[in-house]
């Protein structure tokens, strides 16, 4: 059903633009620390070279974002997983974009907020601030092959939150790169972590959709952005 409803929306995309009744239409669906760095820099670039192909944008984050694009409520899902070579994609197309580090999050008086670097052993006694359950996974999952369980006392989606928690003398966090670029981090510095993790960032869509000219060029403008970012 799913190809049925994403071979009918592309065919349908593609007449109109034939016809001449308008260049084009894209739903996008985003995680929120894509929709407040790629995605401004991507739609800006999209809309002065295409000023007749209109975008809307809801935010999802994944895995409810890859169900919205299978299930046809979207044609572009930008998401992040975390290790490569997993199958759950298999049956999209996959546009890669960036590696995005996490990197550790301190109060500016702690211990180690002059460190060049952390190791995440070092962290093992303190107070944890985590974020989406993916990343909150992720966390887990590096702490406990460091060889502890972090204490995790507050956990929210909302990245700005994660930032204030820390700043105020919460806790610490571990938070993906592109989530700090866009907050200002009051009360709270960045340090590198060791070992090093990355989430692979993707634009996604469906096999037909990747043909309609308006999703092929919001797709080559994201990775023009992710390039620039």
């Amino acid at each position: 059903a799913s190809g049925i409803l994403a071979g009918l929306t592309a065919a349908e995309e593609e007449v109109a633009a034939i016809a001449g009744l308008r260049a084009g239409r894209v739903r996008l669906v985003s995680f929120p620390s894509g929709s407040s760095t790629l995605v401004p820099t991507a739609l800006a670039a999209l809309r002065a070279a295409h000023p007749g192909t209109r975008v809307s944008l809801v935010e999802a984050e994944p895995p409810r974002s890859i169900e919205m694009l299978r299930e046809g409520d979207c044609d572009i899902a930008l998401a992040f997983r975390y290790g490569a070579g997993q199958a759950e994609w298999d049956d999209l197309v996959v546009r890669p974009l960036l590696a995005d580090r996490l990197v550790g999050l301190v109060p500016e008086g702690h211990r180690l907020a002059g460190a060049g670097s952390v190791g995440i052993a070092e962290l093992a006694d303190e107070s944890w601030i985590a974020g989406c359950p993916r990343c909150r996974r992720q966390l887990v999952d590096v702490c406990e092959d460091a060889g502890f369980t972090p204490r995790i006392d507050f956990a929210t989606d909302d990245y700005p939150a994660v930032v204030g928690l820390v700043g105020a003398g919460l806790g610490v966090a571990v938070l993906p790169e592109l989530a700090i670029e866009s907050v200002r981090p009051k009360g709270a510095r960045t340090v590198a972590v060791e070992p090093a993790v990355e989430r692979e960032i993707v634009a996604l869509t469906l096999p037909d959709l990747a043909q309609v000219p308006a999703v092929a060029a919001t797709l080559d403008e994201l990775i023009r952005a992710a390039t620039r970012a």
